[in-house]
């Protein structure tokens, strides 16, 4: 006769004791796999954990209990949902128009799809970055890695690059890299950030709405070469009575500007044709403003405006708020023969905003994490390169320092004789005025002749050719290069005071200075 005890927390009630039995009058007792196995289990589940409470059998069961659940009143949800959605006419019509455009990309079906809002990850491509045919197997276009940028110089020229030095730069790399794509590029671009899209989305929703409804827009989606979908609105002003309707203005945002609150209202108040586009990562943009992104949206963005929309690189101008001047910048040194550059409230390197802003413990680590993943270098574009830039205006704030050095760099480049140590001084002086009354003051000072400086930079283009940098000045006496030096700067800037976040007046929208 056997007697068996058996215990288990799955079967309250019973009992084994795997150490205890009791054999009358029989072989001895032999226990079968599955005895073995059950008491084995057993044994493990009664075995100390080091998480007490948490994976014991007890109370796996009830959470899997919990967890089918809830995936189940999940299910239920998505059923209903899926119900109503298909028991709404207007859905079903909506949907009935969104297959059409997939399969045939009509202006009407377009026109039909805008009238809805919906995720833009539904809405079709309407451009790729490899769809001109001047690109197709050609050279000079960009790779699936990206449009070309300009590098920085490394930080300790004429070191051996030996496998010691570069065990010795991982750490560095490898902080700034980590720093680079969490809190910088966060604080670099803000608008990137969900939570300020989500609070936005209202007012991003009205501004879309506006330009639908109120001038026209049409908006589309751009594939750039590096896999990212931009997020773009084109108004047409061309079949208009307005002259200036004949150019597109293609819009570059600030750190927090959208193409549905931004920039694009001045251009547009101005009756020129515009073309808007969101920063990746920015509504309904994909990927993360890093500027390789940045650089690459905008390629396939000026590739838009001339092979799908009409223009001529001649009809085109760039138009930037802040830090959209390092696009403006980089589509200056890629297409030069764009009609015109304006940047507005803009700067010429991050790396001394950065430093003006961080301890000065952290000048090295800063310095790295912006030259190696955030090197918004905008007048090294701006001037690297062209042989005959685009005339650049530059409306800013007459005390804001980095516009003040964008202006200076630029005059420097190009009249190098004109801007040295007199002119430059003089120039300084101007920029340092206080009010438009003081701005006169030093430019009367100097008794500017400007029929005079118009009559000595035509003589030189006429004679010389129209290709930067100019020598003008070189055999001119002290006061002729102040009074040269003092012109140009007028003409190539523009003060418009105000704070940096003023939108800047129709008004004051004007096309830079030709000679």
């Amino acid at each position: 006769m056997l007697c068996f005890f058996f215990k288990s927390s799955l079967y309250p009630g019973l009992e084994f004791q795997n150490d205890f039995y009791k054999s009358c009058n029989g072989p001895p007792l032999t226990l079968s796999p599955q005895t073995k196995l059950w008491g084995i289990t057993e044994s493990i589940s009664c075995h100390p954990s080091p998480f007490p409470g948490y994976l014991s059998l007890s109370k796996v069961v009830p959470f899997s209990h919990y967890a089918g659940t809830l995936l189940l009143v999940l299910a239920g949800v998505a059923c209903l949902r899926g119900i109503g959605r298909w028991t709404n006419p207007q859905y079903r019509q909506f949907i009935t128009i969104l297959e059409a455009t997939h399969r045939n990309q009509s202006s009407e079906n377009k026109r039909q799809l805008s009238n809805y809002n919906f995720d833009f990850r539904s809405w079709p491509v309407d451009f790729h970055w490899e769809e001109p045919s001047s690109r197709k197997g050609s050279r000079g276009g960009p790779s699936r890695q990206g449009v070309a940028l300009l590098r920085p110089e490394p930080l300790h020229r004429g070191t051996a690059d030996t496998l010691l030095n570069r065990v010795k730069k991982l750490p560095c790399q490898i902080t700034s890299y980590l720093v680079a794509h969490t809190l910088g590029r966060r604080m670099l671009y803000p608008g990137s950030v969900y939570l300020l899209q989500k609070a936005l989305m209202p007012v991003l929703l009205q501004g879309q709405a506006r330009l639908v409804e109120e001038c026209n827009g049409r908006r589309a989606k751009l594939l750039a070469c590096d896999g990212n979908e931009i997020d773009t609105m084109f108004v047409d002003r061309r079949g208009t009575a307005e002259p200036q309707g004949q150019k597109l203005v293609i819009c570059c945002e600030g750190n927090a500007g959208f193409y549905e609150v931004g920039c694009v209202s001045t251009p547009l108040e101005a009756g020129y044709s515009v073309l808007g586009w969101n920063h990746p990562g920015f509504a309904g943009s994909t990927g993360v403003p890093f500027p390789q992104n940045e650089a690459n949206a905008m390629d396939v963005v000026i590739q838009f405006a001339i092979h799908r929309l009409g223009f001529q690189p001649q009809d085109i101008i760039i138009y930037a708020w802040s830090i959209g001047g390092f696009t403006a910048t980089w589509a200056a040194m890629s297409y030069p023969d764009v009609s015109a550059v304006i940047l507005d409230a803009s700067f010429d390197d991050l790396v001394p905003l950065a430093l003006k802003v961080m301890p000065d413990s952290w000048r090295g680590l800063v310095t790295r994490t912006v030259r190696q993943h955030l090197n918004l270098n905008n007048a090294e574009q701006l001037l690297s390169g062209i042989s005959y830039p685009p005339p650049a205006l530059v409306p800013e704030d007459i005390m804001s320092n980095r516009g003040n050095d964008l202006l200076l760099k630029l005059l420097q480049h190009r009249y190098p004789r004109v801007m040295a140590e007199e002119g430059l001084r003089v120039v300084k002086q101007w920029l340092e005025a206080t009010s438009q009354l003081e701005e006169a003051s030093v430019y009367s000072q100097w008794e500017v002749d400007e029929d005079w400086c118009l009559s000595v930079l035509r003589s030189y283009q006429a004679e010389h050719g129209p290709d930067f940098p100019w020598s003008v000045g070189e055999d001119m006496s002290a006061d002729g290069r102040r009074q040269l030096a003092l012109f140009l700067a007028r003409k190539h800037l523009h003060n418009f005071e105000a704070t940096h976040c003023t939108p800047l007046p129709a008004q004051n929208f004007q096309m830079p200075w030709h000679l």
